[in-house]
């Protein structure tokens, strides 16, 4: 039997923290849209999404000022400040934002008391330690890069998280990198692949839920052409294989003289082209 083709260029990206953003926002969108929650877009295409009682708000900005992709707020005060903040900027894979709204819609459903539950050290439940435990198990390495910062190393030593002790200024944790938590690709956290931080109050569950995916083994699917969807030279590319139809029976070879079999779909990975419908914008250029 012949050996299966590649499929269009299409290759699995391992380990899955060395690939990057697949460039378009719909699928980390979806579990909010699903629940109803309300979009809206700016005349710039930036996207804007909002919980039903306006209490978690998220922004999709290809077109912001900084490459700040993803920004997501809660709030126990609709028109106060953020209780606390997320960011992905625009390399980020996009698995690892759907991980992080697929659990945001979930803790959402369970109320405030889910989705502002602040990380406490002396509750079981709401642990800093949690989110770091995925990590733990899957191999990365613990280590003390300088005074006041806790971190873990993957395996390949090309990806990061960090957990800063002490006071922060909950302004600058919003808006600039110096967050309680930055988990990174790359060669070092000063000059990321991608990167993605989260402020002090930020509930241990939906960081989890984002360690859990990004210590994931299994490799994330890319196109290769587009070498923005991965870190080149430093991910490892196994072609994906289009699956090889079946040996046909008796039974089969009959039907064949009398109607023409349908062809199996190829196995694919979503891009986009002049003859795809329209998506949501990808991050900017």
């Amino acid at each position: 039997m012949p050996e299966p083709e590649p499929t269009d260029g299409d290759v699995y990206v391992s380990p899955r923290h060395l690939a990057a953003t697949t460039a378009t926002g719909d699928p980390a969108l979806t579990p909010l849209l699903n629940q109803g929650w309300d979009l809206r877009y700016d005349d710039l295409a930036n996207v804007y999404v909002t919980a039903p009682d306006r209490k978690v708000r998220l922004g999709y900005l290809p077109e912001g000022e900084d490459d700040g992709l993803w920004r997501i707020n809660a709030y126990k005060d609709a028109f106060g400040p953020p209780t606390w903040g997320v960011c992905f900027n625009d390399r980020c894979p996009t698995e690892f934002v759907t991980a992080f709204t697929t659990a945001l819609v979930a803790a959402y459903e369970q109320g405030p008391d889910a989705y502002l539950a602040a990380p406490d050290p002396r509750s079981g439940d709401h642990d800093p330690f949690l989110a770091v435990a995925p990590l733990i198990k899957r191999g990365w390495q613990i280590e003390r890069p300088r005074q006041g910062v806790f971190a873990v190393q993957a395996p390949d030593r090309r990806a990061g998280l960090e957990f800063t002790t002490g006071h922060l200024d909950p302004e600058d944790e919003l808006t600039t990198r110096d967050a309680r938590w930055q988990l990174w690709a790359g060669t070092s956290n000063d000059r990321p692949a991608w990167y993605a931080t989260a402020s002090t109050d930020t509930p241990v569950a939906l960081l989890t839920a984002v360690t859990e995916s990004v210590s994931d083994p299994a490799p994330l699917p890319r196109w290769r052409q587009a070498t923005y969807t991965y870190i080149e030279g430093m991910a490892q590319l196994t072609p994906i294989l289009a699956p090889n139809p079946p040996a046909p029976t008796p039974r089969d070879i009959q039907r064949a003289t009398t109607r023409r079999p349908a062809a199996l779909p190829a196995v694919s990975v979503p891009r986009w082209s002049t003859a795809s419908r329209p998506a949501l914008p990808g991050p900017r250029r």
